[in-house]
């Protein structure tokens, strides 16, 4: 993609403005910790990849904020601005898994002065940043393996260059199956109520000159009905060690559609976004959003006043709809726990 979904100059943080694609290109700068958390929670930027990514920036950012404080004092207010990234969007395990590598690295260095903690904060921000656009290539890579020639792909929600640093998850996947002449065709899923299909996902298929169309969320099942989806390719933002995975509303409507038919369902998600701490999905966390989501369009309303509103931004996909988990060590398949612990051990 010729834009920048994350960018780290000056001293600043310079985000692509998800919140104005795709009509407008802008860009929102992060001088600040705080601003980091606005442009997570606001979603700026959002992306399980690229929200990790960006909270290790915003936490060099709170380090350079208060460098000038004696030592403990520097280290209290650290974890005070930690604890708030962390909360600024709950179900991406990625976030607190960045936030929480540069808060451990804090606590390591701790016979260091103060000078020298920021300094290494500010590098390993940069190694996670750069390590997830290789990490992304190389699960296109073997994701890649599972597409077949000629494939119609369904996809939903963004998992490209703008949930990453670069790239993408499940939608790396596609471009990379493009890219190598399988001729392939996407069906995007519009993804409502933030519309990421439509704005972000169709902004990054017609960039790249992918064939594709864009359909209403609704139209999915009947395309799968019909033998007209090969495959279907979704990200996550949280996997359990059971392998039940939390995605964008409306992805456990999908799967239980393709298991209806046979379709094979695969999530795409680095090691990272695995979090083994949590035995299933019934642990995690799914965060609940601003009503004026469902209510709006951008500023239209559509939907009376007094009307009750329920907006979970996630469901969770049983482990048993899922054909596997495309991951940068390699694809684990059912039984999940085992093979998710042996792609750690690689």
């Amino acid at each position: 993609m010729k834009y920048k979904t994350i960018e780290f100059k000056e001293n600043k943080l310079i985000l692509l403005d998800q919140r104005k694609l795709p009509t407008e290109v802008d860009f929102f700068e992060c001088s600040n910790y705080k601003d980091v958390e606005f442009a997570i929670s606001d979603m700026v930027v959002r992306g399980a990849p690229a929200i990790g990514a960006v909270g290790a920036y915003g936490y060099y950012l709170a380090a350079e904020e208060f460098s000038h404080l004696e030592k403990n004092n520097f280290k209290k207010e650290l974890k005070k601005a930690a604890d708030i990234l962390i909360d600024a969007r709950p179900t991406a395990v990625n976030l607190s898994w960045a936030v929480n590598i540069m808060h451990q690295l804090t606590e390591e260095n701790d016979d260091k002065n103060v000078e020298d903690i920021v300094e290494f904060l500010y590098q390993k921000a940069c190694q996670i940043a750069e390590e997830d656009i290789k990490i992304n290539k190389q699960m296109a890579k073997v994701g890649n393996k599972i597409v077949p020639e000629s494939a119609v792909i369904l996809t939903h929600c963004n998992t490209g260059a703008l949930a990453t640093v670069d790239y993408g998850t499940a939608l790396g996947v596609i471009r990379e199956a493009h890219f190598s002449g399988k001729n392939i065709e996407v069906f995007a899923d519009e993804t409502r109520p933030r519309l990421q299909g439509a704005r972000l996902t169709a902004f990054e298929l017609v960039e790249e000159g992918i064939p594709s169309t864009l359909i209403a969320d609704s139209v999915a099942a009947t395309l799968i009905r019909d033998g007209k989806i090969d495959l279907i390719l979704t990200g996550a933002d949280r996997v359990a060690a059971n392998g039940d995975s939390a995605n964008k509303i409306g992805t456990y409507m999908l799967s239980e559609i393709a298991n209806k038919f046979d379709v094979p369902f695969y999530i795409v998600a680095p090691l990272s976004t695995i979090d083994r701490n949590i035995s299933s999905g019934d642990e995690i966390e799914i965060e609940e959003r601003s009503d004026r989501e469902i209510t709006h369009i951008g500023d239209i309303q559509i939907a009376p006043e007094g009307i009750d509103i329920y907006n979970p931004a996630f469901d969770v996909t049983p482990a048993e709809n899922i054909s596997g988990i495309i991951t940068e060590k390699g694809i684990a398949e059912k039984p999940f726990k085992e093979n998710i612990n042996s792609l750690f051990k690689k």
